[in-house]
């Protein structure tokens, strides 16, 4: 048993750096949806920081397991069945606050992607890699708006252009496929006025679509996360068995500094 408990301490370390990993990736991307996010919700980058600090004690506790069941040191084991307990309520209690908190994070996400579409500028160069992440969103998905291209009517450019312009990265029209970002002039105009209508531009909202990308690999990410409770259940389950076979600790076997 002592030998696949080291086999999983090394496991939870590789684990502590994919989750640190993936918290530094979503505080360094500027070109998905999460970077849409992270720039416009300061909670999503909270959130960011969490993962890197989970990741970050995931890999020490696994250091520490690893340790304690190489030497057997009862204390070292106790520590790291405490703490990955602790980290495991953490997750689950995450996971039920965001499905019960989800029309609420719902709400929040129109907000962010509302004020975004409204105050839409190309010549703000402040607000550049905000706008350049949502152009890459609604390019990716081929989708217009968060509930649909009526959204961009809010924007205060198009309102003073009489809605003759649209955004490029919403068009469906294979001559602006080259350009991502910015607006495109309408060919034809009808009394120097247009509505969104009028506009060669997708009709799916960008929230349809995020949708069905989360549907489409809903299975995906609860396979993983059920994978990453199941792993760490097991590592509780060896640590605490392996704590019980250790009858007397002997400390000068630990490694001096």
């Amino acid at each position: 048993i002592s030998r696949a408990c080291v086999f999983l301490f090394l496991f939870f370390q590789i684990l502590g750096a994919v989750i640190l990993g993936f918290g530094i990736w979503i505080l360094a991307d500027k070109t998905s949806f999460i970077a849409v996010l992270q720039m416009s919700s300061p909670s999503l980058k909270t959130g960011a920081y969490i993962l890197i600090g989970v990741g970050a004690l995931t890999m020490l506790m696994g250091f520490l397991g690893c340790l304690g069941a190489v030497n057997e040191i009862r204390c070292l084991l106790g520590l790291y069945f405490t703490c990955l307990m602790v980290i495991l309520i953490t997750q689950v209690a995450a996971g039920l606050v965001i499905y019960f908190q989800k029309e609420i994070l719902k709400e929040e996400l129109s907000r962010i992607v509302g004020n975004l579409i409204k105050n839409y500028d190309p010549s703000n160069d402040d607000e550049r890699n905000l706008q350049d992440a949502w152009d890459y969103v609604q390019t990716q998905i081929a989708c217009c708006g968060w509930t649909g291209a009526k959204d961009w009517e809010d924007n205060e450019i198009l309102i003073n252009r009489s809605m003759t312009a649209y955004p490029c990265s919403c068009s469906n029209s294979s001559k602006d496929f080259q350009v991502d970002s910015g607006f495109c002039n309408l060919d034809v105009l009808v009394n120097g006025t247009a509505t969104y209508s009028d506009w060669p531009v997708h009709e799916q909202g960008c929230m349809d679509g995020v949708e069905k990308w989360l549907k489409d690999n809903l299975g995906v990410i609860l396979g993983v996360c059920t994978g990453v409770a199941v792993i760490e259940l097991l590592g509780m389950i060896l640590s605490i068995s392996l704590c019980k076979n250790i009858h007397s600790e002997d400390y000068t076997k630990v490694p001096k500094s």
